[in-house]
Order: structure tokens, then sequence, then C-alpha cells
């Protein structure tokens, strides 16, 4: 039987209908503009910024944010057409499942496991770092020592101290699985607090760091090029059009979360109209904070100060070290920041327990990733394993690394959304279609190359962990999967008497 086995549409637009009884049309634009906004700005401005000005670009990151936009603009086009089509819960995995076939969404699946479990735990790495800001500058108490909250491949500045574990970072990802493992809920309240603290706190930096920009920071916008390594003797492009390339790359992690707009296009009032606002005016507004912010920061700091001292704390670093009488600031970022950074680890959490529960049902990965607690009606097991990948990846890899790793496996889960569309106009030219990406195949194709630029200049060494993490996948399919596919089995799209238990988010 063919490896591009694909679901039939039918099956997926009966569930839609099915579905739609439950969902009302509410969503105006300007929703879907919060909506994204709220998605988008999360860790990766925070923590990679300043990680792409010290390995990569320097002040230029600036237009490294642009280039990302771009790509995540062009892509976002691709998810509403696809999300309006099939406004079935998957994301990209469903829609390449109905549209390229099996294989294909393996693949896509494969890497949504990267881009969650893996961002998760970037992020958790991020608080970690955080975490000990607080405590020696907000409470003045002692740091969990170096040892216990950093990677073994990581050492101190002056290279004096080697890490064997961060266990903060192990620790909320422990914390945050328990609450979902129980079905706990961000009420909406909370989550727009938090997303009201973290909007406010970028156009606070924006408006008070300017004034403490050093104009010698800026002197060279563009840094020549040149080969940077970092503390682990990773090499990497710094500086001219390859470091604006690799800086894309790394800051791409800053906008993951956009394509939430799409998968919101079944309650939207309109959405023809309202999909492409919601998607490309959330875009562009983050794009010009995050281009503001990215500005400022290299102008107070300096790239040395990123590459030492600063680290994944570098904004609060940069606060309290250069912008005299503004320490309170510094407490404030340091504070909202760990809050928003919980919530951002919950969400991936438990994106990625929905993705294991879809491709459990589908009979690509173990039958007990889609059993539901007797009592929580959650994931539990899903959550469990989830738990352990996250756990590992947290613990024991440096934060740099597993950052980008998240930006590469979503750049290419990205490109095999553009194709998607093409495939699907082309098979399905008659399938109705709320929001149409316009001028296909062109828009669809730049995605592809835009993203495909980027993961270009993240460089060689993130070539070879994707490339690691795709054979691993590939093993599991054809050792496992391939064999217990439900769709091969019994030539239908879901589980046969499933009673499709709710799973409480």
């Amino acid at each position: 039987m063919s490896l591009f086995l694909k679901k039939p549409l039918s099956h997926l637009l009966a569930d839609a209908a099915e579905s739609e009884k439950g969902l009302k049309r509410t969503l105006t634009a300007g929703s879907l503009v919060a909506l994204g906004i709220g998605a988008i700005i999360g860790a990766g401005l925070f923590v990679r910024t300043a990680a792409a000005a010290a390995q990569n670009a320097g002040p230029s990151v600036v237009f490294g944010f642009i280039v990302a936009a771009i790509g995540c603009a062009l892509a976002g086009l691709c998810y509403a057409e696809l999300s309006s089509s099939i406004p079935i819960a998957g994301s990209a995995y469903t829609y390449s499942y109905a549209t390229m076939g099996e294989l294909i969404a393996w693949i896509i699946g494969w890497d949504l496991i990267l881009e969650y479990a893996v961002g998760a735990a970037t992020v958790g790495i991020a608080w970690s770092e955080y975490l000990n800001n607080l405590l020696v500058n907000v409470l003045h108490m002692k740091p969990i020592p170096y040892a216990l909250s950093h990677s073994p491949f990581e050492h101190s500045v002056d290279g004096l101290q080697q890490g064997m574990i961060n266990l903060p970072a192990l620790f909320i990802v422990a914390l945050l699985t328990l609450l979902l493992i129980r079905g706990t809920q961000e009420s909406a309240v909370v989550n727009n607090i938090i997303v009201i603290i973290k909007v406010s706190i970028v156009i606070l930096i924006i408006i008070i760091g300017w004034g403490f920009i050093n104009p010698v920071n800026h002197a060279e916008y563009i840094p020549k090029p040149a080969v940077y390594k970092d503390h682990m003797g990773v090499a990497h492009n710094f500086g001219g059009l390859m470091g604006i390339l690799g800086a894309a790359g790394v800051v791409f992690f800053a906008f993951i979360g956009f394509d939430a707009v799409s998968t919101a296009a079944q309650e939207a009032k309109n959405p023809k109209r309202d999909m492409p606002i919601g998607i490309l005016g959330s875009l562009a507004i983050c794009t010009v904070l995050y281009i503001l912010f990215a500005h400022v920061l290299t102008g107070v700091a300096t790239v040395e100060d990123f590459r030492t001292t600063g680290k994944e704390a570098s904004v609060a670093f940069a606060i309290e070290k250069y912008m005299t009488g503004y320490g309170w600031l510094g407490q404030l970022v340091t504070v909202a920041i760990l809050g928003g950074f919980s919530s951002v680890i919950l969400v991936m959490l438990l994106g990625q327990s929905r993705v294991f529960y879809s491709m459990s049902r589908d009979g690509l990965l173990p039958k007990a990733f889609s059993e539901v607690h007797p009592k929580y009606k959650t994931p539990y097991k899903a959550s469990w394993f989830i738990l352990i990948l996250v756990g590992l990846f947290a613990a024991f890899v440096p934060g740099d690394i597993v950052g980008d790793m998240t930006s590469i496996g979503t750049l290419f889960a990205f490109m095999l959304v553009c194709a998607a569309v093409i495939v699907l106009r082309k098979t399905d030219p008659d399938l109705k279609r709320e929001f149409k990406t316009p001028w296909v195949p062109f828009v669809p194709i730049l995605g592809i190359i835009v993203c495909g630029a980027m993961i270009y200049g993240l460089g060689w060494t993130n070539w070879l962990r994707l490339i690691v993490w795709l054979a691993l996948g590939f093993i599991i399919y054809f050792g496992y999967s391939k064999k217990h596919s439900v769709l091969r089995r019994t030539g239908e799209s879901v589980v046969p008497n499933d009673p499709n238990p709710k799973i409480v988010e």
C-alpha cells in the first residue's frame, strides 16, 4: 500500500460539520489580531534576541526579525487557507494527512513534536535563568548553584564551574505537566492579564530604553562577515548577509505561535476577510515592536554583554547595568517574564499532548498516548511521556541548542504547509475554501524559499540535528507506525467506535 495514503476529506469535513454545532462564529478581525499578539509575544523575544545578536548579527538582528516576519506571513496565508478548508484539530499534521499522505503527515507530526517538546524545554531553560535573576536581584538571596542550574555542556564565564543538571527547568516542566494531567485550565482573565503585562513591558523598555542607547554600540549596524565560536566551540556565521539569515532563523522562535490565529478560522465571523487581517495584522504589530525592541536592546548593551554575563537573562541584565534609575523595571521584567514563560510552557505542553493524541488515534503512535484519565479526562500517559522527553532536554541540553532545534523543525513544517496548499489546489480544486491564499503558487513557493533560506542560515550543525531527528522518526515510522496505521488497516480516518472522549484543556 502506498506510503502516501491520504485521509478522506469527506471524513474530515464530516468531523468539521459535527464540531460546528458547538462553535459559534463570534471572532472579529480585531479579536483575531489580539489573539495573535497574545500568542506571538513570549519567551522568544526576551531570550532569542540577545542570542541572535551575540552569535549572528549584532545590531542587524533587526533585519533578521524582518526576514522572519516575511517568512511567517507567507506561511500564515497558507495556514489560513488550510484551516478554513479543513477546520479540524491537528493543525499541519491533519492538513498534510489529507493532502500529501501518511508519510508526509508523519514527518510533520514528528516535526511538531520537535517544535513543542524542544520549544517547551527552551522556555524552561530560560525560566531557570530568570529564576536565578529573581533570587539575586529582586529577593536578594543566593542563586541556585551553577552545577544545579545548567547543563553538563555549559561552563561559567570564568571557566571555573561546570553544569551538571538544570533542576529549575526540570521542576517547572514537571509542575506544569502535573497541572495539565489534572486538567487545570488557564482562565481567560488571567491569560489576558499576562498578555497585557508582556506587551506593556515591551513598550516600556522601548520608550525608556531609547534614551539610554549608546551610539557606539550601533556604529557598525551590520557587522563585517566573520566567524564566531560560542562557549561550546560551535562556529556561527557572524555579520553580513549570512549573519542576518542566521539571526532570522534564531529569532524565528519569537514568532512561533502565530498559527494560533489560523486555528480559529472556524470561529471567525467572516473568515475570508478576517483571517488575513488577523494573521497579517498581528504579525505586523509584533514585528514593529520586535524591531524597536531589538534596536533598543542592542543599543543599550554591547554584543559582548550578550555573549558573557547577560546570556538568557540579557534583558534584565541590560536594564540593571546601563539604565540607571530604572532598577524597578529590571525587577518587573524578571517577575513578569517568569509568569509569561510559565504560560508559554503550559501551552506548548498542551499542544504536544494534542499532537500525541491525534497521532495515537491514527495508530501512528502507541494506543496508550490517546488513553484519557478516568477522572480528569486528559491524555495522562502521553503527558507522562512528554514530561520525560521535555525534562531530558531541559535538564541536560543548553538553551541555545534547543532553541535553534525548535526553529529549524518549525521552519521545515512551514515549508510543508506551503507545499500542501499547492497540492490541494491541484488534487481538490472544487473544495470549498472560506479563505484563499493569494497568488498561488507564487506565495507558497516564496514561503518555501524564505523559510528555506532561514534554515540555511542556521548552519550545518542544526541541519545535522534535523537530519538525525528525521532519521529517528523514519525508524519509528517504518518499524512501528506503518504497521499499526488505522487508515491502512481499516480504510477509515479514525478508530472505529471511538467515543472520542473530550480532553479538558
